[in-house]
């Protein structure tokens, strides 16, 4: 059941009226939709609208996917606005929540200028991207927020245990290895959690990005985030920039030997996922 009308967005951003336009994407295994919605003083905004599909089976996957949902409800409510033009992401502008139902009215980043979206990033786009990463990640380093995930990301080994099984046996003797030195780490902070190419939005010129899908958002090493977003690469140099971004010899002492490590657990997840 839709949770807005048009009506109502007009009525919450203060426009006398607004209409749907097209939709942007399906959201992950049938929970919704991204669309974009006109209003009549010549806004655009974009409308992420999420709900289990019908006949959805009530388990550990399916409770996963819905805090998702209220995780990323709580990350724009009320982390977000720390974020500024270094690690730039949408404005929320309106939101609901009801039962099983999550409503999004978010800044229309096209209108800002973020134009260019990708699958398969250059040297030069990864840089920009491993920036807004260390932006972020050096903003929020050593807090504990309310509201994300106590792990971030939507592979680590707690969430795959249903998956050790088909992993091979140096991966599977290796996991809960990786896994711990990874929780482990003195220097935690927020992650994206989902840092795919496909969620960063460049503008024209490459030198600006925004990121957008805060799903998995929630705390752990940085580099979690940096070796999902450079999968499968293991350029120095990209690693070179984003420690030079982040500013923090200290960090980067404790963080740099540790990228191999986030790797190879992000090949755990990889190995267990496409084997299911």
């Amino acid at each position: 059941m839709c949770l807005v009308t048009p009506a109502w967005i007009a009525e919450a951003l203060g426009a006398n009226s607004a209409r749907r336009g097209d939709r942007i994407q399906a959201l992950w295994n049938g929970y919704g939709e991204l669309y974009r919605v006109h209003l009549d003083d010549g806004r655009t905004v974009v409308v992420k609208e999420a709900r289990p599909p019908p006949g959805v089976v009530d388990d550990v996957s399916f409770r996963r996917k819905c805090g998702s949902y209220d995780v990323e409800l709580a990350f724009y409510r009320t982390v977000a606005a720390r974020c500024d033009d270094s690690c730039r992401v949408p404005r929320l502008l309106a939101s609901r929540s009801e039962g099983r139902s999550w409503l999004l009215v978010l800044e229309d980043l096209d209108a800002a200028g973020f134009t260019v979206r990708v699958d398969d990033a250059d040297d030069d786009q990864l840089a920009t991207a491993l920036r807004w990463l260390a932006s972020f990640h050096a903003r929020f380093l050593g807090e504990r927020l309310p509201g994300v995930w106590p792990r971030g990301s939507y592979w680590h080994l707690e969430t795959r245990r249903d998956e050790l099984a088909r992993l091979r046996p140096e991966l599977h003797a290796d996991a809960e290895m990786l896994a711990r030195v990874l929780a482990e780490t003195r220097f935690q902070t927020l992650l994206h959690g989902d840092p795919k190419e496909a969620n960063f939005l460049f503008t024209p010129d490459g030198a600006r990005v925004a990121a957008v899908d805060f799903q998995y958002t929630g705390h752990g090493c940085g580099m979690v985030d940096v070796a999902y977003l450079l999968h499968p690469r293991t350029d120095a140099p990209l690693l070179d920039t984003y420690f030079a971004a982040l500013g923090r010899p200290d960090v980067e002492a404790e963080w740099r030997p540790l990228f191999p490590i986030a790797r190879r657990d992000f090949q755990r997840f990889l190995a267990g996922w496409l084997r299911g």
